[in-house]
């Protein structure tokens, strides 16, 4: 597998954001200002609850396929490759991890069983969007923790989307949770969120490597990042964090994560979080505690990183 090095592009926009004339003109700066190689473009689907059996992806929340069609050609004007990693969200603001159903079937409660088909219908209408695209990568999902426990449903998710998607799968498991995950055999490609402390990195690079060396697959981030506030490179997972800022403490993060993945050969890259399709001006980046790096100093090490890599 050729190296990513990649951005999150613009995630869980509206309907219409991807083709408007301010987000190209971002678009073109993200790969200009961070020497990226791909994009991960990500479709959004909500469902009403942690429980809610049914997913949504036609609202004026998602992305549709002739938006999709014209940023992909878009980007492919400009050599850049674009993944597809649909991902569904809560709208009641609950993380998406937290999906669950009981384990077995109980009459008159929401099933695992109706959710998974509603799931596959969603992930399916991306699927083949990204094989008519001729998308790099197709990702079925992101950090659905308690869902990954049902491995036959997952292994069944797979290889439909096998069937309609031609190229390289992957499945974006959360931190802490690729040893957890047993069915990384049927996937292509092992990707997870990378938001580790900042000097924890060579022990959880330990144990991924340990999951990468069993099901000998290429593995990378399809995630990382981290906000620029005090504190954040500790947990930089934790969105709610509200410290100073700390710009610096952002690139030193990345320096981190860099330095200690550069001596690993089995990570095949890595996937920005994130780049903003609407971005502030960039006088407004020194006082942003976001997890963005435009106009920031932690730029600069990712630029610095995909330029040489």
């Amino acid at each position: 597998m050729d190296y990513i090095k990649s951005v999150t592009f613009s995630p869980f926009s509206p309907k219409g954001t991807l083709t408007k004339k301010e987000t190209l003109q971002s678009f073109d700066l993200c790969i200009e200002r961070t020497a990226a190689n791909s994009v991960i473009i990500v479709p959004n689907g909500l469902q009403d609850n942690p429980q809610s059996e049914k997913i949504d992806f036609t609202s004026d929340a998602s992305y549709t396929r002739q938006e999709l069609k014209d940023f992909t050609e878009y980007a492919a004007e400009r050599g850049i490759p674009v993944i597809l990693k649909p991902t569904v969200n809560c709208r009641n603001g609950t993380w998406r991890a937290h999906i669950c159903f009981f384990d077995e079937d109980v009459p008159c409660e929401p099933k695992w069983g109706n959710w998974f088909k509603s799931y596959t219908e969603f992930q399916l209408h991306y699927a083949e969007i990204a094989e008519d695209l001729g998308c790099e990568m197709f990702i079925a999902g992101c950090e659905m923790v308690q869902s990954e426990k049902r491995e036959e449903e997952w292994r069944r998710l797979i290889g439909d989307i096998k069937h309609v998607y031609k190229g390289p799968v992957s499945y974006n498991t959360n931190k802490y949770q690729e040893h957890n995950v047993k069915w990384w055999d049927v996937v292509d490609v092992i990707s997870s969120s990378g938001y580790y402390p900042i000097n924890d990195w060579e022990n959880q690079l330990d144990r991924i490597e340990r999951v990468v060396e069993k099901y000998n697959k290429p593995f990378f981030f399809a995630e990382c990042g981290c906000k620029s506030a005090r504190g954040a490179s500790l947990v930089p997972n934790d969105w709610s964090v509200r410290g100073e800022l700390a710009l610096d403490e952002q690139a030193q993060w990345y320096d981190a994560m860099f330095t200690a993945c550069e001596k690993r050969s089995w990570v095949r890259g890595f996937s920005v979080w994130d780049w903003y399709g609407r971005l502030y001006k960039e006088e407004k980046a020194l006082s942003d505690d976001g997890y963005s790096v435009f106009g920031k100093p932690a730029e600069k090490v990712v630029r610095d990183f995909y330029g040489k890599n």
